[in-house]
C-alpha cells in the first residue's frame, strides 16, 4: 500500500498510519530491483519520503510469535506459507502483534489470515 499511497483516496485510510520494518525493508530493496534509471529514482524517492515520515514498527518477539500463529493458519487453509508469501505474513504478524488493522491493496494475499488480523482492502 505504501507504494500506491499517492493514488489512494484519503478517506479510505486511517488518520494515523504505521509501517512495519519489513515493509521498509521491501522499500529499501526496491531501487536495487530495477535496471531502469528513472524507475530507480522514483523508488529511491519513495523510500526516502517513507523514511522521513514514518517510524517503522519493529519485528520483535511478539511479532515472531504472531508469525507462528499466522503460518499455522495459512497451512491449515491449504496454502503455501513460504517464499514470497512469507514476507506478507511477517507484515501481517507485525500488525497482529500490535493489535492493529492491516491496510492493503492485495486482500487476496491475506485471505487465509483474516480471522486473526483485521484486513482492510483499499
Amino acid at each position: 500500500m505504501i507504494i500506491d499511497l499517492d493514488k489512494l483516496v484519503a478517506s479510505q485510510l486511517p488518520r494515523e498510519v504505521a509501517v512495519s520494518a519489513i515493509t521498509m525493508a521491501e522499500l529499501a530493496a526496491g531501487p536495487h530491483a530495477t535496471t531502469d534509471p528513472e524507475e530507480r529514482g522514483r523508488r529511491q524517492d519513495r523510500l526516502q519520503r517513507a523514511e522521513a515520515a514514518l517510524d517503522p514498527l519493529p519485528f520483535d518477539g511478539e511479532a515472531a510469535r504472531a508469525y507462528g500463529r499466522l503460518f499455522a493458519s495459512v497451512l491449515a487453509a491449504g496454502r503455501k506459507a513460504r517464499g514470497a508469501r512469507a514476507v506478507d505474513l511477517l507484515i501481517a504478524a507485525t500488525a497482529l502483534a500490535g493489535g492493529l488493522p492491516l491496510y492493503t491493496r492485495n486482500g487476496e494475499d491475506f485471505q487465509s489470515v483474516a480471522e486473526l488480523v483485521d484486513v482492510i482492502v483499499v
